[in-house]
């Protein structure tokens, strides 16, 4: 399994996933998505558990296949909320298993075949947790990039938007003011290229925004089982992003 090079996704969610548990075409696709969409943090939280950038990949195409193939997630249930929980849940009982697995092979005991059973030693606890700011642990960094990728997703499909309206330029040159990079021009001078006003590029930047908000917030729906709990979520995305400093400017200003 590879991480996509096309990071704008059809519309998938975690509920449709929920609702099928693995019974129709519609729900197998919508993992596959989600799991394409989340691949790499899964992988930068496995790096703090392999010895190298290929051992970690390695064991996430593994951890994938028990997902994708042997529909380990039927078991799930729409109290379990975020698929950011369940899914990082799943990974830590998949490192126990294969930890186990292992201890056994060197016994010589039987060699079971693993298993991923999405109901034990998930962490899947309704209130996210403000990050500590101060550790860096690998649930922290899982977070962090998850955060990053759902941002970068929401962008990808902002300059698709652009783009499709003949924009793009426009686009990436509003483009530094969305994600708090430092613009290489001022606003009066970015203005010019454009044939806007500095005025008129101060309200192209906040349709940026707003847009990007939006599309942020339609992201986390993606990912949560109940409608409710998207602000709560984009919340604590925000904290981690915050904490790593790569995003200036949230996304619910």
């Amino acid at each position: 399994m590879t991480s996509p090079s096309n990071p704008v996704f059809a519309t998938t969610r975690w509920t449709q996933v929920l609702a099928a548990r693995g019974d129709s075409v519609a729900a197998r696709q919508a993992l596959s998505d989600l799991c394409a969409a989340y691949y790499e943090p899964v992988v930068t939280y496995l790096r703090h558990h392999q010895r190298s950038e290929d051992d970690a990949r390695e064991f996430a195409h593994r951890f994938f296949e028990l997902v994708l193939h042997r529909r380990a997630f039927d078991a799930a249930t729409p109290g379990q909320g975020r698929f950011r929980s369940y899914l990082l849940g799943a990974v830590k009982h998949f490192l126990a298993e294969s930890q186990r697995h292992a201890r056994a092979a060197k016994r010589g005991g039987g060699q079971a075949p693993l298993s991923l059973d999405a109901n034990a030693g998930t962490d899947t606890s309704s209130e996210p947790q403000v990050p500590d700011r101060a550790a860096d642990t690998p649930d922290t960094l899982f977070d962090r990039h998850w955060a990053a990728t759902l941002v970068d997703r929401a962008a990808a499909s902002l300059a698709s938007e652009y783009a499709d309206r003949g924009q793009i330029a426009q686009f990436n040159t509003l483009k530094p003011w969305l994600l708090g990079e430092i613009p290489a021009l001022s606003r009066a001078d970015a203005a010019v290229p454009l044939g806007l006003t500095e005025g008129a590029l101060k309200v192209a930047i906040h349709r940026l925004r707003r847009r990007f908000r939006e599309l942020v917030k339609a992201e986390i729906a993606q990912t949560v089982s109940d409608p409710a709990a998207v602000r709560e979520e984009l919340r604590y995305l925000i904290e981690v992003l915050t904490a790593r400093s790569d995003l200036a400017s949230s996304p619910d200003r």
